[in-house]
C-alpha cells in the first residue's frame, strides 16, 4: 500500500505541473488525490498504525484485540481530524477575509482607487499600480487583491498588449506583497498556523527582499512602455447602490476592515486561539457596522442589487479545495512514513538550506506555489532537521522565510504557480509563451536581487 500511496501521490503532482496538457482544474486535482490517499491508507491501515502509531493505537484498544475495523475507527478518529483542523483553520480564515472583502467592496469603499490611478503616464500608472496592489495584497489575501485590481485594470487600459503588462505588473505585486506578511498570502498563514514564523519577525524579514524584488522588475519593464497610454473613455458598469454611503461610513467600514486584519496578529498573541478565530471576530464587527449603516436598505428591493464579482467567489472556493485537498494528500503520504524517511535522508545535508529553498522554488515554478509550500513544510519540519541545523529550521528559524519567499515568487514564475495567475491567464488570455518571453527573465532577476538581500540580511543579523 505504501508503493501505492507514492505512486498515486507522484501522479498526481505530475497532473498539477501539466495543466495545459490535460485542461483539468487545479483544485480538483487535488481534492481527488485526497481522497484517493486516504482510501488507500484506510485499507493498509493496520499496517501503519503497527509501525507510526503502535503505542496510541495499544491504548485507544484498552486491551481488546485489534480488528480491521478498529483500525479504520483509529484513523477516522484520532488521525484524520489532525489534518481536517490544519486545513480548516486556514480555510476559516480564507472565508473570513473573502467576507470583509465582499463587505468593503460592496459599499464602495475601493471606488478612489479608480479616480487616483486615471492618469496619461504609462510609466506613473505601473508605479501606483503596484504599489497600490502590494500594499493591499499585503493587508487582503493575494488572490482577492488579483482579482479586485485586474478587473480595476480593464476600465482603465484600453489596449490588449498594455492591459497583459500590467497585469504581469498586478501578479508580481502580488506576489511580493502577499509574501511580506503572514496574513497576505496561503503561504505566510500556514506557516503561521503551524507555529513555524511570528508575524513580526516574518514581515521584518522579508520586507526588504520583496521590496526589492518588485523595484527591481518594475525597473526592467520599463522600457517596454509606451509614451503615452490610452484610457477607456467610457464609463464602468454601475454596481448598484454603493453611492447612498457618505464618504465618512465608507472610511470607517474600510478602517475596521483594515485595521481589524492587522489586529488579528495581537489578538492571537493575546489570546493563543488560532487565527482564524481573530478574522471572525473582524467580520463580526464589520458585519454589524454594515448593517448599521446600511439599515434603510437591508429589507428593501434596492438591497438585492448589490452584488460582488462571481469570479472573485469562483476563484476563492478554488483555492480553499485546492489548500484542503493538499493539506489532506500530504498528510495521508506523511503517515506512511514516505515523508520522514525522505527528510532523514536530506537532514544531513540540512546546511545547504539556501539551495532547499530554491528547488522549492523550482518546484513552485512547476506545480504551484502552495504544493511547494506544504511539501517543504512536510519535509523540513522535522527533528532531524532541527537538530541539525537548530536555528535555520527551529520555530521562527530564517529557514522558513527563506522558503515563503522562494515560493512565492518561484509560482509568479509561470503562469500556472499562483492563483493570481491562473486568474490572469484566462482574463487577459496571455499565451504562457509571451509570458517566459517577454515577463519571467525580468522577474528572475527581481528574485535572484531578492534572494542576494535576504542573504545579506540574515548574514548581517546572525553576525549582530
Amino acid at each position: 500500500m505504501l508503493l501505492l500511496i507514492c505512486a498515486i501521490f507522484l501522479l498526481g503532482l505530475v497532473l498539477l505541473a501539466t495543466p495545459r496538457l490535460h485542461r483539468l482544474n487545479a483544485a480538483a486535482i487535488a481534492v481527488f488525490l485526497a481522497a484517493m490517499c486516504w482510501v488507500t491508507y484506510m485499507i493498509g491501515a493496520d499496517d501503519f498504525l503497527a509501525a507510526h502509531h503502535a503505542e496510541a493505537y495499544r491504548l485507544f484498544l484498552g486491551g481488546d484485540a485489534p480488528t480491521h475495523h478498529s483500525a479504520k475507527l483509529f484513523v477516522a478518529t484520532e488521525v484524520f481530524p489532525r489534518y481536517v483542523a490544519v486545513a480548516s483553520g486556514v480555510v476559516l480564515f480564507l472565508l473570513s477575509t473573502m467576507n470583509i472583502v465582499e463587505i468593503l467592496y460592496n459599499n464602495g469603499c475601493f471606488d478612489f482607487v479608480t479616480h487616483w490611478l486615471r492618469t496619461r503616464s504609462p510609466r506613473r500608472l505601473m508605479w501606483m499600480l503596484a504599489g497600490l496592489t502590494f500594499v493591499l495584497s499585503a493587508n487582503l489575501d493575494n488572490l482577492t487583491t488579483a482579482v479586485l485590481m485586474l478587473t480595476l485594470t480593464r476600465t482603465l487600459v484600453a489596449t490588449d498588449r498594455l492591459r497583459r503588462i500590467y497585469g504581469f505588473v498586478i501578479v508580481v505585486a502580488v506576489a511580493c506583497g502577499g509574501a511580506m506578511t503572514v496574513i497576505g498570502d496561503v503561504t505566510g498563514l500556514t506557516l503561521w498556523s503551524e507555529g513555524l514564523v511570528t508575524p513580526t519577525r516574518y514581515s521584518a524579514a522579508l520586507a526588504l527582499p520583496c521590496l526589492a524584488a518588485l523595484c527591481v522588475t518594475l525597473l526592467l519593464l520599463t522600457p517596454k512602455l509606451p509614451a503615452r497610454l490610452d484610457l477607456v473613455s467610457a464609463a464602468g458598469a454601475y454596481r448598484g447602490d454603493d453611492n447612498l454611503l457618505p464618504d465618512w461610513q465608507r472610511l470607517l467600514l474600510l478602517g475596521i476592515g483594515i485595521g481589524g486584519l492587522w489586529f488579528i496578529p495581537t489578538f492571537h498573541r493575546l489570546t493563543q486561539l488560532p487565527p482564524f478565530v481573530g478574522a471572525l471576530c473582524v467580520v463580526a464587527v464589520l458585519w454589524v457596522v454594515n448593517e448599521l449603516c446600511n439599515r434603510r436598505l437591508m429589507y428593501s428591493d434596492r438591497m438585492s442589487r448589490r452584488r460582488f464579482p462571481t469570479a472573485l467567489q469562483y476563484a476563492n472556493v478554488q483555492n480553499m479545495l485546492l489548500f484542503t485537498g493538499l493539506i489532506l494528500t500530504f498528510g495521508a503520504v506523511r503517515e506512511t512514513g514516505a515523508l520522514d524517511a525522505l527528510s532523514s535522508a536530506l537532514a544531513p545535508h540540512g546546511g545547504h538550506m539556501y539551495l532547499s529553498g530554491l528547488v522549492q522554488g523550482a518546484l513552485a515554478a512547476l506545480v504551484g506555489n502552495v504544493p511547494s509550500l506544504i511539501g517543504g513544510m512536510a519535509v523540513y519540519n522535522t527533528s532531524f532537521f532541527a537538530d541539525v541545523v537548530p536555528l535555520a529550521y527551529a520555530p521562527d528559524g530564517h529557514f522558513w522565510t527563506w522558503l515563503a519567499l522562494c515560493t512565492s515568487l518561484g509560482g509568479a514564475l509561470t503562469l500556472g504557480g499562483t492563483v493570481a495567475g491562473i486568474f490572469f491567464e484566462r482574463m487577459e488570455k496571455a499565451p504562457l509563451s509571451w509570458y517566459l518571453r517577454h515577463c519571467a527573465p525580468r522577474l528572475i532577476v527581481g528574485s535572484l536581487v531578492a534572494a542576494i538581500v535576504f542573504i545579506l540580511q540574515t548574514w548581517i543579523t546572525i553576525s549582530t
